[in-house]
């Protein structure tokens, strides 16, 4: 069995349901420390949601830091009874390894782990700084995992230059897709304010549902930009609509809309918020706006780590990688204030938050090898 394999059940065989870590980042630390990392928990919020992160470092020769980023943390399992088999007992069938986070991004953490332990076997006195951020808290809320790390190492003026997360980023085969950017987030809960009525005396009140129609249907037909080279234009989409009392005789005293941006960064928040008031104020609605910024736009244009990320895929796989910036948000929206180059890359994310979630195993050694390169790349530069 390779190494990369074993540690990856390893940690899938901890049950780390978000925020727990299941001591997985102890696996990692003892690991690391032998190979010179400094290793480093931070805890982060309340003792009913306590998150665990680990920042673990070893300096080079240059300065220079290459950051390998992900997760411990994975999400619930869903109805038991319709795995296959146990979700925390790694199992393989036809090629494939199955369990909770299998893609999710703990081999992925595997591959990277065993990719510098065998990096360093082979230059111990590298010119390249290496460092891993791990958190436990990046299915969950988000607040107290990566922003809280990165963070202190702002507060501390710690300098990251390459970061790559690894997030199954790849569709059909290992490596045809990485991610050099992401959309920003933002969401917003509408409160549209009427007057309660018997239905059948509508003169009596004001309907707020009524009212809110056209202003709605004006904001889903707004071209918000249009986006760039890397970013698909900015959507704007109502993700629930909640009004009445249930009552069928009853106009209702408000209506309350939840919808959500998914930005470009030809756009900005603020720009965004600006344009929907001024079509809610327009249609003279008496309402409530309440937003909340799930994370801005990141965007790395091909360079140093693009290239050497793409270098290693090719020498690899033999495949041309795409570029991509679809999908969700992931904590690279977090890493990219204090680090000018963020890349995602990791397995193929069919199968990630699903019943039966797995990865293939033929492709958990070319993953760590693909890493190793871009190690051996970077390394290069700094040299």
């Amino acid at each position: 069995m390779s190494r990369a394999l074993h540690l990856a059940e390893q940690l899938i065989s901890r049950r780390s349901i978000t925020p727990e870590d299941a001591q997985c980042q102890q696996v990692l630390a003892a690991r690391l420390a032998p190979l010179g990392f400094a290793c480093e928990h931070i805890a982060s919020g309340p003792d009913t949601f306590r998150v665990h992160n680990l920042w673990a470092k070893r300096p080079g020769r240059s300065g220079r830091l290459l950051v390998f980023a992900g997760h411990t943390d994975v999400v619930p399992t869903g109805p038991l009874e319709q795995w296959t088999s146990d979700p925390f007992t790694p199992s393989h069938r036809n090629g494939n390894l199955y369990g909770r986070g299998a893609a999710d991004m703990k081999t992925s953490i595997a591959a990277f782990t065993v990719a510098v332990e065998e990096f360093l076997a082979a230059c111990p006195d590298p010119a390249l700084s290496i460092a891993l951020l791990v958190t436990s808290d990046e299915e969950g809320p988000s607040v107290d995992g990566t922003v809280v790390v990165c963070r202190e190492l702002e507060k501390r003026g710690e300098r990251l230059d390459w970061c790559i997360v690894g997030e199954p980023t790849s569709v059909e085969q290992l490596g045809d897709m990485i991610k050099n950017g992401r959309r920003g987030s933002l969401s917003g809960k509408l409160t549209v304010r009427g007057i309660q009525a018997h239905i059948a005396y509508p003169q009596l009140g004001r309907n707020p549902i009524h009212q809110a129609m056209p202003a709605l249907a004006e904001l889903a037909a707004t071209d918000w930009d249009r986006g760039n080279e890397f970013f698909p234009p900015t959507s704007w989409q109502v993700s629930n609509i909640h009004g009445g009392t249930g009552a069928g005789n009853i106009i209702p005293n408000s209506v309350v809309v939840d919808f959500n941006f998914r930005f470009a960064s030809v756009s900005t928040a603020h720009d965004l918020k600006r344009r929907v008031h001024e079509v809610l104020d327009r249609h003279r609605l008496e309402y409530e706006l309440a937003w909340t910024l799930g994370g801005q736009p990141f965007l790395t244009t091909p360079g140093e780590l693009v290239g050497a990320v793409q270098a290693a895929i090719r020498a690899q796989t033999g495949l041309e990688t795409e570029l991509s910036t679809t999908g969700g948000t992931s904590d690279g929206r977090f890493i990219s204030a204090i680090c000018p180059q963020v890349i995602e890359f990791g397995p193929v994310n069919a199968s990630i938050h699903k019943i039966d979630e797995h990865v293939r195993v033929a492709d958990i050694e070319p993953l760590k090898d693909i890493y190793r390169r871009t190690l051996e790349n970077l390394e290069a530069q700094c040299s």
